[in-house]
């Protein structure tokens, strides 16, 4: 009887329970209370604070204090959802419950997973050393801080002695994450080794024939970046002190003080929810169009599901922040029974490389060749300013099409402004399955500062050559 009664003080129940605090949490509880205020969405989130992930290397570099990143609880609190600051320690999908570390129980009657993704750590000798950091959590960011300005040990509070901070850091990884991580050391005067298993920086991003300015501003920057080379163990007694790599290849470094960044991708987290009756696939808890799961009064989204391409519908992998919100809003929508579909992974991104600005959605050329496409490819460069104009920058545009239908499946751009602009302009013309012929038919502007002459545009004229017009 007693058991019982704390049981029942204990425990709480909410309309609508949301596992995870981040981007698809915050927007699921803001459209939920904006269509249903009634509704009581209770929001669980572990971490202190929820954060703005990708200005994380920019507080790093000492742009403004970390405290910015943290976001406001009241994207919560403030729309009138309760905010829950525990973890889930055990999870009872067929009783609508779950039990958290505080040994509280939550029931629920619906139910959404946005629990998000964390960095994958390869299984190679050395990983757990010391000094060796992921990118994630504000806890993470405070490590490679106090590594960067020799603060205490890294991975902990102790004072390790030493007043200098590190002086050589080498981050696993060129992707966008490892590239800005790598630029944001070298602010501190760091000696930076950039390691990439394939052979150009940004391989997801962007094709070979994109890549050349970018490897150069990295070399310009000081950045000794290391292409075609694989990670094979790290070495050290406690605290790294040494990177192995292909080739017989090393990187030395100075025990307690230099510093190692692992940036090879993210897995989902969603450990709790195995054996749990949930369909989990290799890349996520798999949902249909609605997010629903394979439970009903279930859903989830964002980086712990698996998806599919809105290009060609199978599945591809789409952790993005701005993936994971319009999936969140899907799902809080369907929650209420309104319609809403989502349409499938875009993935439209962009990242800064010194003054260079890169961006990609859809396809890239390799990519679409490894799905199946046959496919061919246009090209066009020009500044992204009249030319006489102060500060005028270089422009490149590469359209990746589907021979045949003349369909744009993907475009890449790299210059010194107005990238993420084009970038989403392209995303809308491969959602919308426009070909060739419709983006050689768009109408723009131009202006001095803005844009090139008005007798070119770069997306128009390489759009132009595939259907020979030029």
């Amino acid at each position: 009887m007693t058991e019982r009664k704390n049981e029942v003080e204990n425990s709480h129940y909410s309309d609508i329970l949301i596992i995870g605090g981040g981007p698809g949490g915050i927007q699921a509880t803001r459209m939920i209370k904006s269509h249903s205020p009634e509704t009581e969405v209770t929001v669980l989130r572990p971490e202190f604070y929820s954060l703005v992930y990708c200005a994380i290397p920019y507080a790093i570099e000492g742009l403004f204090p970390l405290e910015k990143v943290f976001k406001s609880d009241e994207l919560i609190t403030g729309v009138g959802g309760r905010l829950i600051r525990e973890k889930a320690v055990e999870v009872d999908l067929k009783r609508h419950r779950i039990v958290l570390t505080d040994g509280r129980n939550i029931g629920f009657g619906k139910l959404l997973i946005v629990t998000g993704a964390v960095p994958f750590k390869p299984p190679l000798p050395g990983i757990d050393l010391k000094n060796i950091f992921t990118v994630k959590t504000i806890q993470d960011t405070e490590k490679i801080i106090k590594a960067i300005h020799g603060e205490t040990d890294c991975d902990g509070d102790t004072q390790s002695g030493f007043s200098d901070g590190a002086r050589k850091a080498v981050v696993i990884g060129a992707g966008a994450i490892g590239i800005e991580q790598a630029l944001s050391y070298l602010a501190h005067g760091i000696e930076v080794h950039l390691v990439e298993m394939e052979n150009y920086p940004l391989p997801q991003l962007i094709d070979s024939d994109m890549a050349k300015p970018i490897t150069e501003k990295l070399e310009e920057a000081g950045v000794n970046i290391y292409v075609g080379t694989r990670l094979v163990s790290f070495r050290g007694n406690r605290s790294v002190s040494g990177v192995e790599l292909s080739d017989s290849k090393s990187i030395e470094l100075e025990k307690d003080r230099d510093f190692v960044v692992v940036s090879i991708g993210m897995r989902p987290d969603i450990d709790i929810f195995k054996d749990t009756g949930l369909e989990i696939g290799r890349d996520g808890i798999i949902v249909d169009e609605h997010m629903r799961t394979n439970i009903d009064n279930m859903w989830a989204a964002g980086d712990c599901v698996e998806f599919h391409s809105g290009i060609d519908l199978k599945t591809v992998g789409g952790k993005l922040a701005t993936n994971a919100v319009p999936m969140a809003k899907v799902a809080a929508l369907d929650m209420l029974g309104k319609k809403a579909r989502y349409p499938g992974f875009y993935n439209g991104a962009v990242t800064l490389v010194g003054n260079f600005r890169v961006g990609s959605t859809g396809f890239t050329e390799r990519f679409a060749l490894e799905r199946g496409f046959d496919v061919y490819t246009t090209f066009s460069k020009t500044s992204t300013r009249f030319p006489m104009m102060p500060g005028a920058g270089e422009l490149k545009v590469k359209l990746v099409f589907e021979r045949g239908t003349d369909r744009l499946l993907g475009g890449q751009v790299v210059g010194t402004e107005a990238v993420a602009e084009r970038i989403d302009l392209l995303t809308l013309a491969i959602q919308h399955r426009l070909t060739a012929r419709d983006l050689a038919d768009l109408s723009y502007c131009a202006q001095p500062w803005q844009t090139f002459f008005p007798a070119r545009n770069a997306i128009v004229e390489a759009a132009m050559q595939a259907i020979g017009l030029v």
